[in-house]
């Protein structure tokens, strides 16, 4: 049994305050250096696939659980990103020169659009988050000098001091490094004055004024550095692929980035990895189960579609926390048994807040 007691200001700062912690992420880290070496190709490449939407939910949960502002077209800023990044490649920019470049671009667009979309909020964001990924899959699809429009656009290898890393190795560890530095940075990030003013626009926007927080600032912050995260996930899905088509960067794809962050769990980075792992896997699940099916079900269009709608409402009707709610509940189970209360996490009622500061 364990209870969390603070003795010293370090305490509250420290990132992982215990032994048991600093070793579970230590074995954690050896097995994802070692997990090339051990595992197959078809294995390494999903797990490559996974930390690269991995990074897409970090993006879009700074926007949407951290500072509450609901977005159905992110998939925009990765099409954003993979694009800008291949055409810089293209046009004989270093690998490490181009991404910093499509990052900057994504989060610039992400302003301009961020700028106009905090004058509403809900179902209104929601919109025009949607006709912004529409509009932009369709301008790519007809822009043919830069993007190749429907034929597709090839990318290039990513080259770095000479190195090619488009190997499927060096690509993993690539991918797992920025990953390990996003996350890091959005961890100390949400620690700080911008995360604890981010928290509190999403919690109440009429008591944020009231504390003299600039809320319309923080707003358009929370666009440009989602923008900009998404972005490297899209230059990073870039190699991945490695031809770029419109069809790619879809509805479907804005869909799975929300899912991955509802189910994770709003309001948590380690809830955005979760989710990411799960819907990312979930396609991959549903194609080796498809033939234990009736021949009448695996052959219905939209399975997937479906079965992501399914687990989306058995989460907001059992556990509405994501993943990361119940983690918390399986380890403060462990940390405080046998003294451990079922009525602990009971769900109160909610009530509507108003938001009325004019």
């Amino acid at each position: 049994m364990r209870f969390d007691y603070d003795t010293s200001y370090r305490d509250g700062q420290a990132l992982l305050r215990y032994g048991s912690g600093r070793a579970a992420y230590a074995v954690l880290a050896l097995l994802l250096l070692a997990a090339p070496w051990a595992l197959g190709k078809y294995y390494v490449g999903e797990m490559t696939y996974l930390f690269i939407m991995c990074i897409g939910s970090l993006g879009l949960m700074v926007l949407k659980g951290y500072t509450g502002q609901v977005s159905l077209g992110h998939s925009a800023f990765l099409a954003l990103g993979a694009y800008a990044h291949a055409w810089m490649l293209g046009k004989g920019l270093p690998f490490a020169l181009s991404i910093p470049m499509a990052m900057g671009f994504t989060a610039l667009i992400g302003l301009v659009i961020g700028l106009p979309a905090i004058r509403v909020s809900g179902l209104y964001l929601a919109m025009v988050t949607l006709a912004f990924a529409i509009l932009t899959e369709h301008v790519i699809g007809h822009w043919d000098a830069v993007t190749g429009g429907f034929n597709g656009m090839s990318v290039a290898n990513p080259v770095v001091f000479g190195f090619d890393l488009s190997g499927l190795r060096p690509f993993y560890y690539l991918c797992l490094g920025l990953l390990t530095l996003v996350l890091l940075g959005l961890v100390n990030l949400m620690r700080s004055q911008t995360g604890r003013a981010f928290r509190g626009v999403r919690d109440s926007e009429a008591a944020a004024y009231g504390l003299g927080i600039w809320v319309s600032g923080y707003k358009v912050l929370a666009f440009v550095i989602s923008a900009g995260v998404s972005g490297l996930a899209g230059a990073l899905l870039a190699h991945h692929v490695r031809f770029l088509t419109p069809e790619g960067f879809g509805l479907f794809l804005a869909l799975e980035l929300v899912l991955m962050v509802t189910i994770g769990g709003l309001g948590s980075l380690r809830g955005a990895i979760f989710g990411a792992v799960l819907i990312g896997m979930l396609p991959v699940f549903i194609s080796r189960i498809k033939p234990m099916l009736p021949e009448q079900v695996s052959k219905q269009f939209g399975l997937e579609i479906f079965v992501f709608g399914l687990i989306l409402v058995l989460f907001v009707l059992f556990e509405p926390k994501g993943i990361n709610g119940r983690w918390i509940k399986l380890k403060t189970f462990f940390q405080t048994f046998p003294l451990y209360r079922k009525d602990l996490f009971k769900r109160g009622k909610t009530y509507m807040k108003s938001e009325r500061y004019k």
